[in-house]
């Protein structure tokens, strides 16, 4: 009998989803829209603190209408982060932008204020910047929108991967002119698939739900003066969110002690290195990472296969978006200027003999994401730490 399977990160339900599943059904409420997507927007505007908020298919989508409420035309340049998913950027393709990539900080693994401001020594005239906060931990935000407050230009903040992380006490998702937020059936709250865009500016917010069915004007007739999409999320997976999101909390507290856990078990391993958290903020810690010091001869791969052998699912670091065969022509900077083609000599091959030439590519080559799962035992945990350990003591 094999072994039974540890995930990186599966949906944890409790009941309480069900509950609203059944009102939609029960009520017939199965189309898009209805009373669970009405109060699972109210719902999440008043837990993010975020003012007003409108329920959409995917978190992509919502990056989508993000850049169209921001008015991004054929051309434009947008900045965004490059160690992330590319859900993150590839919108900027769907509008004909020009995406531009920073480079992350070793800190925090986000994006790079220096390294931003060296972008917009290059291109003055970008339309806007787009941060991811990655696997949950809050990037230097603040100093981010003190940045784009002075170029004046919008800042769309991906917070997919963050939502209940916070940066001096203020919600992830909140700081930017437009937040998102992913339900994705691996984040820390699902709704099978799903998406929500936040705004204090409620103008945004209407816009994106007019976007977002069609874009049909208010007449009798259907009438359409717009281009619109179909990015609504459906009344019956608002129910899931509606209640996932009521043990958000629970979900958060256990994220972080399995990182806990982690950086216990590891911390007298000086080849291990824990994904940073920012002193600043909270992470929801959605993901536990490691990065392993090359020198010790432990590559990533080695331990994904290993604990693979044993029925154990893990993730390798987000590739950078600049050494992605996409995105091989976009530009790149890191904190010391523009380096175009940086690290394109490794894109067919891990080679860790090989230096990197920037944080994210360093971070890609030598992390993996390990199992963040909140069903995990203590026995699942015991488990996957010792497999760990066993390659380096």
């Amino acid at each position: 009998m094999g072994k039974e399977r540890i995930y990186l990160s599966s949906p944890t339900m409790h009941g309480d989803e069900q509950r609203f599943v059944n009102e939609a059904f029960e009520t017939n409420w199965i189309a898009p829209l209805g009373p669970n997507v009405n109060a699972f927007e109210k719902e999440m505007a008043e837990y993010t603190g975020c003012g007003h908020a409108a329920a959409l298919s995917a978190g992509t989508a919502a990056i989508h209408l993000a850049l169209r409420l921001i008015g991004i035309q054929p051309g434009d340049v947008v900045f965004s982060s490059d160690l992330t998913f590319s859900a993150t950027c590839n919108p900027i393709c769907y509008e004909k932008g020009t995406p531009v990539f920073i480079d992350a900080e070793e800190k925090t693994w986000n994006m790079d204020p220096d390294a931003l401001e060296a972008a917009f020594e290059k291109y003055p005239d970008a339309k806007a910047v787009i941060c991811a906060h990655l696997y949950g931990t809050p990037a230097q935000i603040g100093r981010i929108r003190e940045i784009c407050d002075r170029k004046g230009v919008p800042l769309i903040e991906d917070a997919a991967e963050s939502l209940g992380s916070t940066f001096q006490g203020r919600m992830t998702g909140c700081f930017g002119d437009i937040g998102i937020y992913s339900f994705n059936g691996n984040k820390i709250i699902t709704t099978s698939g799903g998406g929500m865009l936040v705004s204090a500016n409620e103008e945004y917010v209407d816009k994106a739900r007019f976007l977002s069915t069609q874009a049909r004007d208010a007449a009798r007739y259907y009438q359409h003066s717009q281009l619109g999409f179909n990015y609504r999320m459906s009344n019956v997976t608002a129910g899931i969110g509606r209640g996932q999101l009521m043990h958000i909390e629970e979900h958060k507290r256990k994220k972080q002690e399995i990182y806990r856990q982690y950086r216990e078990a590891f911390a007298d391993i000086p080849a291990i290195a824990m994904n940073p958290m920012n002193p600043d903020g909270e992470a929801n810690n959605w993901l536990s990472c490691i990065t392993i010091d090359p020198a010790c001869g432990v590559a990533p791969d080695r331990v994904m296969d290993v604990l693979s052998d044993e029925n154990i699912e893990t993730r390798p670091i987000w590739k950078p978006m600049h050494m992605q065969p996409i995105f091989a022509d976009a530009d790149f900077f890191t904190k010391d200027g523009s380096r175009k083609g940086a690290d394109g000599r490794s894109m067919q091959s891990l080679d860790l003999t090989a230096a990197p030439e920037s944080v994210g590519a360093k971070i890609f080559y030598h992390g993996l994401c390990l199992p963040s799962d909140i069903k995990n035992t203590p026995e699942d945990m015991e488990r996957i730490i010792g497999l760990v350990r066993g390659l380096f003591v």
